[in-house]
């Protein structure tokens, strides 16, 4: 309430402030403004050479009177919920214009740039992170600009859709520019190298997420000593890196290359960017060693990721040793031979992963003397050997991946797992009961314990990992009944005990599981962000309450990596990221389970993916089954469940993998209409007594289960029906025959059927 009243007495202040006609400087940025009014109120302050009205609440088009506002130098209404399109009058009348944001609001529609051709004053123009993409042409009609910009900021728009997508050809008069930004526009055409050549200035380069393609050139001579930030992430750029490109951007900060076409060695002269804190070659082509002077001299560096190259040789040993080195990523390239078993100097490594190359030996001792490691992932090598001891010293350790190696087969019973949330232990030769040190992880939030060579029962105790939402046991040798402590963990998302031999029937209690409704925070999954702020870089112009607002962190340095592996629509499929936070799954195929499918599990409307063919249940399908309004994948094939499909089930329009193959089920199939007019036969095979498309054709002369049926009989349809009807009367005549029998050989008994029959039928003799 008190918010209210105070924003309702902010709103009459400014309403106050538009009545003094002389103002000619105001900044109400960030005062979480809303009120429709003051805009109006703003437009008739015709002598306002300073307006900042960022950060509010303002919603709407913008007030086509602000091009009234003729004397204005400095404009910014960034960061707010403006709508529609951008007056072109704006730049066009606003000819003393110096700096202008239109930033982080909601504009869509067409903007043409060729109404700055008479802005003569113009340094700062800054159009990025709008949630919509406004169509912006810069080519047509062909213009000049009057100009020289210092800031040119254009991102998440559809930039020159008739022209191809061409970068703005009136960049090519800009000599002055300190900052350009240019993500995901869509652009076309050879990497822009003219824009390095002609700005020697520049301390801030994107390129990031277009199609730009052709060779990146650095002439050897250039200088770009100014140069703190550069990214051309996510294009097409393709050939080798320059030898050279270390002496020509020897100030750079940031710098990444990741997502392109590169090609060769990382040039070794990188070793001579002594302030480089962030390094981003990810997702290329690269190949050959980590040059030495990289790892040597790289004092600076914070975060170095080459991962998905095809790099090889020896990790260098000196690269652990890097003092502000904080998170290492060398995964999925085609590094070999052992970890480097030399000694560590006070390493400051936080996220250590090398997953997915072809590393041997043993792990080095001094794995336990990284202090302060977080995330260690070792997975897919040919690792061997136990865990040395130092193993336990790992007081912080989040998440740890050591699945497919030959590591093992146990895990030290000094490790700490207190802390731990994230453990993957898939294909790691772990045997004996269910780990018993596990008792302790309370924090855990995936446990991946996939094909290994677990036995007994899965214990009660798992009850009481209460933030436990990924829970992988698949291809073991687990046994016993699902225990009803699975019951106790209400933020499960993901589900699998498939192949095992778990028997009994399936809980009716874990219809209480969320998967995926009112569960944990999807932040559970959030693995942190490597936060390192480059500051905001501050507008030297005349006015100093406007500034550049531009990205103080770089998008990329949220790392998702926690990744899960699940088995749904007959495929494995892998999620991570914002997918693996709106995952849900339950797989509890390959088993011995009996006894009918509860019809709780109905209630489980979230699930994306329900998985129980492969074991020995009976019953029919619950109707309830409608419920699972999101349901994906379902699976009961291979059981022995009977009666119709329940034509409810026609309401899950999310379902687009069925089976149901391979049962006892009988009557007509539902109508293909919706999705079930795209399953084949292969959902239905096996069931002889179903009819109707994709299967046989029904007759409603013949009933089945009171369902009017027909079927087109096979011969082997009527060997079956013919053995019945020759059964049934040799049952027949031998029961008669008995009865014969029995009465022949006992008198008395045969006295008192007739006694019997003469009282019911006085007539009879």
């Amino acid at each position: 309430m008190n918010d209210y009243l105070d924003n309702n007495l902010m709103n009459d202040a400014v309403t106050d402030i538009t009545r003094i006609a002389s103002l000619k400087a105001l900044d109400i940025s960030g005062c979480e403004l809303n009120a429709s009014k003051l805009l109006e109120g703003l437009c008739g302050l015709r002598n306002l050479e300073e307006l900042d009205i960022n950060s509010n609440g303002f919603w709407g088009p913008l007030p086509p009177r602000f091009c009234n506002l003729t004397s204005l130098r400095a404009l910014d209404v960034s960061y707010n919920n403006f709508s529609g399109a951008i007056p072109s009058c704006l730049l066009h009348n606003l000819k003393s214009l110096e700096y202008t944001s239109f930033s982080g609001n909601a504009f869509e529609g067409s903007l043409s740039l060729a109404s700055l051709a008479n802005t003569s004053n113009l340094e700062v123009f800054h159009l990025i992170d709008n949630r919509n993409r406004p169509e912006v042409n810069t080519e047509e009609p062909a213009w000049f600009p009057s100009s020289q910009l210092k800031v040119f900021g254009l991102s998440n728009c559809v930039l020159n859709k008739d022209a191809n997508g061409v970068i703005p050809s009136f960049l090519k008069q800009q000599r002055d520019l300190i900052s350009v930004q240019l993500n995901h526009n869509g652009m076309r055409g050879n990497f822009p190298n003219w824009l390095l050549d002609n700005n020697v200035n520049l301390e801030q380069f994107g390129l990031q997420g277009n199609n730009l393609s052709g060779a990146f050139h650095l002439p050897s001579n250039l200088n770009l000593d100014s140069m703190s930030w550069f990214d051309v992430s996510a294009n097409n750029i393709e050939g080798e890196l320059p030898s050279w490109i270390g002496y020509i951007l020897p100030n750079l900060s940031y710098l990444n290359f990741s997502a392109n076409l590169l090609e060769g060695r990382i040039p070794s002269s990188m070793g001579n960017m002594q302030q480089l804190h962030i390094l981003d070659l990810s997702n290329n082509g690269l190949v050959g060693e980590i040059p030495e002077p990289l790892a040597e001299n790289s004092t600076s560096l914070r975060l170095l990721k080459p991962s998905g190259n095809n790099l090889q040789g020896q990790l260098p040993p000196r690269l652990f040793n890097l003092p502000g080195l904080t998170y290492l990523y060398l995964d999925n390239n085609r590094f070999t031979r052992g970890i480097s078993p030399g000694k560590l100097n006070g390493s400051s490594l936080q996220v250590l992963d090398v997953s997915n190359n072809s590393l041997s030996g043993t792990l080095p001792n001094w794995i336990g003397d990284i202090e302060y490691l977080k995330k260690l992932m070792l997975s897919s090598n040919l690792l061997e050997g136990p865990l040395p001891l130092s193993f336990c010293n790992l007081h912080h350790l989040d998440l740890l991946d050591l699945s497919s190696n030959n590591l093992g087969p146990n895990i030290p019973p000094c490790a700490n797992v207190t802390i731990t949330r994230f453990l993957h232990l898939a294909n790691y030769t772990l045997e004996g009961y269910f780990p018993k040190f596990l008792s302790r992880a309370s924090l855990i939030v995936t446990l991946d314990l996939r094909h290994n060579a677990l036995s007994g029962e899965v214990p009660s105790w798992i009850g009481s990992l209460r933030n436990l939402k990924v829970l992988l046991l698949q291809g073991n040798n687990f046994e016993g009944s699902i225990p009803s402590d699975l019951c106790l963990l209400k933020n499960m998302s993901i589900l699998d005990l498939s192949q095992n031999n778990l028997s009994g029937q399936i809980p009716s209690c874990l219809e209480d599981l969320t998967f995926g409704k009112d569960g944990v925070s999807i932040n559970a999954f959030a693995m942190g962000i490597v936060a390192y702020q480059l500051g905001s870089y501050p507008y030297e112009g005349r006015f100093n309450f406007v500034y550049l607002d531009y990205e103080q962190y770089a998008s990329f340095e949220k790392f998702d990596l926690e990744k899960v592996n699940f088995m749904t629509k007959s495929r494995l499929e892998s999620y991570k990221g914002s997918i693996l936070r709106l995952m849900s799954g339950m797989d509890l195929s390959q088993n011995n389970l009996t006894g009918f499918i509860p019809p709780e599990l109905g209630h489980l409307s979230e699930l994306r993916a329900l998985n129980l063919s492969h074991n020995h249940l009976t019953g029919p399908i619950p109707e309830m089954f409608s419920n699972l309004k999101n349901v994906e994948s379902l699976d009961m094939s291979y059981n022995s469940l009977i009666g119709p499909i329940p034509p409810q089930l026609m309401e899950l329009y999310a379902l687009s993998d069925f089976s149901v193959a391979h049962n006892n089920l009988s009557g007509r199939i539902p109508n293909g209409r919706f999705q079930f007019g795209t399953f084949d036969k292969a959902s239905y095979e096996g069931n002889p007594l179903l009819c109707g498309a994709p299967l046989t054709s029904c007759d409603n002369s013949n009933q089945v289960l009171g369902t009017p049926l027909s079927f087109n009989h096979t011969r082997e349809d009527d060997s079956w029906r013919e053995a019945f009807l020759w059964s049934f009367a040799g049952s027949y005549v031998v029961a008669f025959l008995g009865v014969v029998l029995f009465l022949y050989l006992h008198p008395y008994y045969r006295y008192m059927l007739f006694e019997l029959v003469r009282k019911l039928i006085p007539s009879f003799p």
